[in-house]
């Protein structure tokens, strides 16, 4: 299977020698689960698109410090790009900035949450049981780094997991989108080393919990072969 990596943004330099780039973080949450996949890198962030959807069989997004309503000309060409996904029937995973998008192409909203920040681990309920949620669980706990939310939801949506902090938490739309807002790709290590990066931004008692909840076990090895079996039961059409 070719996966393009849809890259939205880079790694901070600094933490880039011990985590990687998106790159490499997502070459080890997807080869893990299926070593003969090829992964083809497209820097969003810089102008650069599939020239044709058939370039890839499946594609996926990264995450991004950018806000999907932010208005750059990138992200708007990034979200033509997704909303001609849908429409030819190719399929996609969003994470995180990719979650949001998502639903912002197919027509819903998108907000700064009052909620504030959400990092560290997340801790959400798997509402629907789909065939290619193999292997099984009621849970989904992941990494997140995150300030922004999917406040309404496009009508095709349909919820598949979520927490009261992040009610959108995992998504589907129809057989060939779905999107998370949190982060498999992320190590318990990286997270640390992002919230220690932005002390100042977060707020400090949020940093705290977010630190502490890093001790739970993350679901990233189950995400992973979640995301492989939705792509390829979507290519199965």
């Amino acid at each position: 299977m070719r996966i393009g990596l849809l890259q939205c943004d880079d790694v901070m330099e600094s933490l880039q020698v011990a985590h990687g780039n998106y790159p490499e973080m997502f070459n080890d949450l997807l080869l893990t689960q299926h070593p003969d996949a090829q992964i083809r890198v497209y820097r969003c962030m810089d102008g650069e698109l599939p020239q044709t959807l058939d370039e890839c069989d499946a594609y996926i997004t990264s995450g991004s410090k950018f806000g999907v309503n932010d208005g750059l000309p990138w992200i708007d060409a990034l979200q033509g790009c997704m909303a001609r996904m849908w429409e030819q029937g190719t399929p996609l995973v969003g994470i995180c900035f990719g979650h949001q998008l998502m639903a912002k192409a197919l027509g819903g909203e998108v907000i700064q949450s009052p909620k504030g920040w959400g990092v560290g681990m997340s801790f959400n309920q798997v509402l629907v049981r789909k065939s290619w949620m193999n292997p099984w669980q009621d849970k989904l706990d992941l990494i997140v780094s995150h300030q922004d939310q999917v406040s309404l939801l496009p009508p095709q949506a349909e919820i598949l997991a979520g927490s009261e902090f992040c009610p959108y938490y995992l998504v589907q739309y129809g057989q060939h989108f779905m999107s998370v807002q949190g982060h498999p790709e992320f190590c318990k290590g990286y997270s640390a080393d992002l919230m220690a990066a932005r002390r100042g931004v977060i707020a400090h008692a949020r940093l705290r919990e977010g630190q502490a909840s890093l001790s739970a076990q993350v679901d990233a090895p189950v995400m992973s072969s979640w995301i492989i079996n939705f792509m390829q039961a979507a290519l199965a059409g």
